[in-house]
């Protein structure tokens, strides 16, 4: 193959400003705008929330990241903790479920030297792993290949979620809430 066309990507490209109705910080914003199901929320717990990652690695690649801005993972509350992480395991739960990889990457990006592009903001990055599903693509070309468009993943990782014990679904555009006792 000699060239690989993707002209929907020119907008994202020539875009003026990356998150033009955020004012401070897009984590700490998104959860309060109307359409979760637009802007990829699926789902959330009292101090934390999922998000289908825009630029992702893998089909399923999220992020889970606790509503309070901090960079510094070592200011997060007990509470804040324990919710971050049962959140993380819900969603570890319903990325098997829905996608059935065969294990996982997850981690966070700590400080701006870290590689993330928002380093103010902590955030875990859960990015389900196939066997194989690395090819030559990125190693050569510096391209990555996504396999499965976004509203795709976002529609099976949702159900997914919404199937749990303890999940709530309001409607099927918003958020799965989950309250961890």
């Amino acid at each position: 193959m000699d060239r690989i066309f993707a002209p929907w990507r020119i907008e994202w490209i020539r875009r003026e400003e990356q998150n033009p109705n955020v004012d401070e910080c897009v984590f700490c914003e998104l959860p309060e705008w109307e359409d979760e199901r637009e802007n990829r929320l699926v789902a959330r717990s009292d101090h934390a929330f999922v998000l289908l990652n825009n630029a992702p690695y893998n089909p399923g690649h999220v992020m889970v990241i606790p509503h309070r801005h901090t960079g510094d993972y070592t200011e997060l509350t007990d509470e804040e903790l324990l919710d971050h992480a049962r959140l993380k395991q819900r969603t570890f739960d319903a990325l098997e479920s829905a996608l059935e990889p065969d294990g996982f990457n997850a981690g966070l990006n700590l400080g701006e030297g870290a590689g993330g592009s928002i380093g103010d903001h902590l955030h875990t990055h859960v990015v389900p792993r196939w066997q194989g599903d690395t090819n030559f693509m990125p190693v050569l070309s510096d391209t990555t290949v996504i396999v499965e468009a976004l509203e795709e993943t976002y529609a099976l990782v949702h159900e997914a979620f919404a199937v749990q014990e303890g999940a709530r679904v309001l409607d099927d555009s918003s958020a799965v809430r989950f309250a961890f006792e």
